[in-house]
């Protein structure tokens, strides 16, 4: 990923240096394991745990060889002397390689999961703070019924909740290290001498490995990246919905010293919403090829390997991006109550339709003669601009039915949101008592 969308912590992860610490990191387990069990001398493996690894020195040994692991091992093995015999014992590139990448995989995991609790507090907070701020519900794009901003924000929250549960998964997933040899039959390595070197890196064992870790595991892992990148856009294409002119109810930061035109001034543009949705289209289309990775010819070839090398980094990459782009949009953006509130009123109360429409009905009208009737009110107060409340009133087909007082009752806010707050309710973020407190006051 180019540096324009890397983040220090991520990258940090990524990095060759630190790819290749974790190699050692492996190697040294193995290694510890077999001392246990009397094959590596005590001495050989005080070497071994001094083993560093010149990258520079790897590279130029690949260069010659064209194999990284071989490339890796002479490297590794020229700074340990006569120990060198005894590093990568029973072992294939795999093992290394895949159990390595797992460790890579459950860091990465770490600090997204560390990222969506971010995201997840800041949109619960906003969800309280907005549970009483009143705004149109849209479906289509077109005017619905009333809600609240906090409404709306509390399905934000449960969405990212299920993000979560959904990355805790897949990092146990791939969560698991394989050192049994080549094709995986522990041959060259006994499978005690697997559960002991995952034991130390805090992996589980892989039960039925071919040469490889199978990559659905890896796949499921980059899918579920691709589906929270696209709760992000969901969220990210709402503030750019409501920051449009026409809408103006909520935008994104913008700092009093960003320009957001070269060619007009009074431009202030969703620019950091647009930028999530843009990369998570690019999120998403690394998870294709994580399903085409699972297709591998018999026990193993490597055309998952040159893939992975991009869309492994790349997706944690753009995931914490993205995370952390969407948390500073939630955080500070500026919400404007009295803008929702002249929007609630655009229709010219045809949102409260459904409401007239069941009262009818429930006051004995057949309901497609009460729909009739009502759609053709509604319509006419929205093309106008004359309150559907009069309306109703001066319509003898309706007030035969309902009296003025009944009408006037059908066009309230509490009414129409005395339930608002379930969501919050349910979802932990507000307690009952509060909710019925402030209801009663």
């Amino acid at each position: 990923m180019i540096p324009r969308y890397t983040r220090p912590e991520m990258a940090a992860i990524w990095s060759e240096a630190h790819t290749v610490e974790l190699w050692l990191r492996v190697e040294l387990a193995v290694a510890e394991a077999w001392a246990e069990r009397g094959v590596i001398p005590a001495d050989a493996l005080a070497r071994l745990r001094e083993a560093r690894c010149d990258i520079d020195r790897m590279r130029a040994i690949e260069r010659e060889v064209d194999h990284e692991i071989i490339a890796f091992t002479r490297a590794v093995g020229e700074t340990v002397g006569d120990a060198a015999r005894y590093f990568h014992l029973g072992l294939t590139s795999s093992d290394v390689l895949d159990t390595a990448l797992a460790l890579q995989l459950v860091e990465a995991s770490d600090l997204l999961l560390r990222d969506l609790d971010h995201l997840i507090a800041v949109v619960g907070e906003q969800a309280v703070h907005h549970r009483q701020t009143v705004m149109i519900g849209r479906t289509h794009g077109v005017h619905a019924e009333p809600m609240t901003f906090g409404a709306k924000l509390a399905g934000w929250y449960a969405e990212l909740q299920r993000a979560r549960q959904r990355l805790e998964l897949a990092r146990e997933e791939v969560r698991v290290g394989k050192i049994a040899g080549a094709v995986g039959t522990h041959a060259t390595v006994p499978p005690d001498v697997e559960e002991a070197a995952c034991s130390r890196l805090g992996l589980r064992v892989d039960p039925a490995p071919t040469q490889v870790i199978s990559r659905d595991r890896h796949a499921f892992f980059i899918s579920v990246l691709g589906i929270l990148g696209s709760t992000l856009d969901r969220f990210a294409t709402e503030v750019r919905h409501l920051q449009r002119t026409e809408v103006r109810e909520v935008e994104e930061p913008f700092d009093p010293g960003n320009m957001g035109s070269s060619a007009m001034p009074h431009k202030r543009n969703p620019h950091e919403s647009e930028r999530v949705s843009g990369l998570a289209r690019l999120l998403r289309s690394y998870v294709t090829p994580a399903l085409e990775n699972v297709v591998l010819w018999h026990e193993r070839d490597i055309s998952h390997s040159s893939v992975e090398r991009v869309i492994l980094p790349d997706t944690c990459i753009l995931a914490d991006y993205l995370l952390a782009a969407m948390t500073e949009i939630v955080q500070h953006w500026t919400v404007y109550p009295e803008r929702m509130r002249q929007n609630l009123d655009l229709t010219a109360g045809a949102i409260f339709s459904q409401r007239v429409l069941l009262a009818l009905v429930n006051a004995g009208l057949a309901r497609h003669e009460a729909y009739r009737i009502v759609q053709e009110l509604a319509w006419r107060a929205w093309e106008t601009g004359t309150h559907l409340r009069e309306l109703l009133k001066a319509d003898e087909r309706v007030t035969s039915r309902l009296s003025p007082e009944h009408i006037d009752a059908l066009f309230t806010l509490d009414d129409a949101l005395r339930y608002v707050d379930v969501p919050l309710i349910r979802l932990g973020l507000l307690a009952p008592a509060t909710a019925s407190a402030e209801a009663e006051a």
